[in-house]
């Protein structure tokens, strides 16, 4: 079965944020879908540009053979080639993220040729649905926080993840540059979430996502400000390039600690988990290489008893896709969605997914087992990308 095209869909969803989608067609009239978002900083277009560089053949180029022609069914071989074809340019994040579409619309073909859901052929199912955690809002006031905490829960969520930091910090999000937090916004954070635990109760997992944005003293510091919250996590305490910064945090608390949705492919994942450095992991299934990734870094983790909990700061295909090598996963946690309610993922579906008292229960239809819904992407194309001429 060869593949004859590939076709990148950069998609303006929601508002000021892009999904990347990848359509791959082969010659048995079998179409995979697969996802590769990268928002911000002009990630959209070095995807989307990316995907369309590899896809065909650069002649009299060195190590730059096309996607059209290869046989859709050798995932791995596959996989093996786009990542180390740019090896000298350092094959993490760019590279993982274009990987992670193909990949998955490579397993979205297999899985309708073969008449059976990813999951089938990941080894079957473990469980039976795929349990979620969502994300408090209105982080810049206490109560207000706590009040949405308790409509989440009253949904069905029994798990909940917020930035109590955010009010001071957002400014500071992708634009690191002291890690330090001022006194009152230390207290703001402790006050939201002392707001928020007195309000859903001892029994409802809370985790705070830090965004990376502290350095070492100030990471240790509010960890342990934290301690009579009982928080499942703590996310991305320091930056993600520093082992040394996250050995310190570690030793300098008792907290749990959450990392991932920066590391690329399982050789990041490796020290981490040798080290003892996370209590959790969260790679990010559309940045860290694709099903055939997530499904090997889940793996290791199990080696060391280390729970897994896919990243979501994407579109639809994130959450299914991540939730289809979650339901083969033993050593799993929960699947993160960004939105407590799947309306926005199913913009872009032709048949809805659905969040039931906080979990998400997969289609048996072949593949991923969802269909994107061409017609929307075309008429909703990301304003960035159409400008500069994208898809022509």
């Amino acid at each position: 079965m060869k593949i004859t095209d590939i076709k990148v869909w950069p998609t303006r969803v929601v508002e000021n944020r892009s999904w990347i989608f990848i359509e791959v067609n082969t010659d048995e009239g079998i179409t995979g879908f697969g996802e590769a978002t990268n928002s911000g900083g002009g990630g959209v277009i070095m995807v989307a540009r990316m995907v369309e560089l590899i896809r065909d053949t650069v002649e009299g180029a060195d190590f730059a053979e096309g996607l059209i022609g290869q046989d859709a069914n050798d995932i791995e071989r596959i996989w093996q080639n786009l990542y180390r074809r740019f090896t000298t340019l350092g094959p993490r994040g760019l590279v993982t993220s274009v990987i992670s579409g193909v990949d998955m619309a490579l397993w979205d073909i297999k899985g309708k040729a073969l008449g059976v859901p990813v999951y089938e052929l990941l080894g079957g199912k473990v469980r039976d649905s795929i349990q979620l955690y969502t994300h408090v809002s209105n982080q810049a006031d206490p109560v207000a926080a706590a009040h949405h905490a308790r409509e989440l829960v009253d949904m069905g969520h029994t798990a909940l993840k917020t930035d109590p930091f955010s009010p001071e910090m957002g400014q500071h999000h992708r634009r690191y540059m002291d890690g330090r937090i001022s006194a009152a916004g230390a207290q703001h954070g402790v006050d939201v979430m002392t707001a928020i635990r007195e309000e859903v109760g001892p029994e409802i997992d809370l985790m705070i996502d830090a965004h990376g944005n502290f350095n070492v003293a100030t990471a240790i510091d509010l960890c342990n400000r934290m301690t009579p919250i009982n928080l499942t996590w703590f996310e991305e305490p320091v930056q993600p390039e520093s082992l040394n910064a996250l050995r310190q945090v570690k030793a300098g608390t008792d907290v749990p600690l959450c990392v991932g949705e920066r590391l690329y492919t399982r050789y990041d994942f490796a020290d981490v988990l040798s080290e003892g450095l996370a209590n959790y992991i969260m790679p990010d299934i559309c940045w860290t290489g694709g099903i055939s990734e997530m499904r090997k870094i889940a793996t290791l983790a199990e080696t060391y008893y280390v729970p897994i909990s896919p990243h979501d700061a994407s579109g639809s295909l994130n959450v299914v896709g991540g939730a289809h090598v979650m339901m083969t996963t033993p050593n799993f946690y929960r699947l993160e969605t960004s939105r407590p309610t799947p309306e926005e993922y199913n913009r872009v579906l032709t048949e809805p997914i659905e969040f039931i008292d906080g979990h998400l229960t997969l289609p048996d239809k072949p593949g991923l087992g969802v269909e994107l819904d061409v017609e929307f992407m075309a008429a909703h194309p990301d304003p960035h990308w159409a400008q500069a001429g994208g898809g022509q």
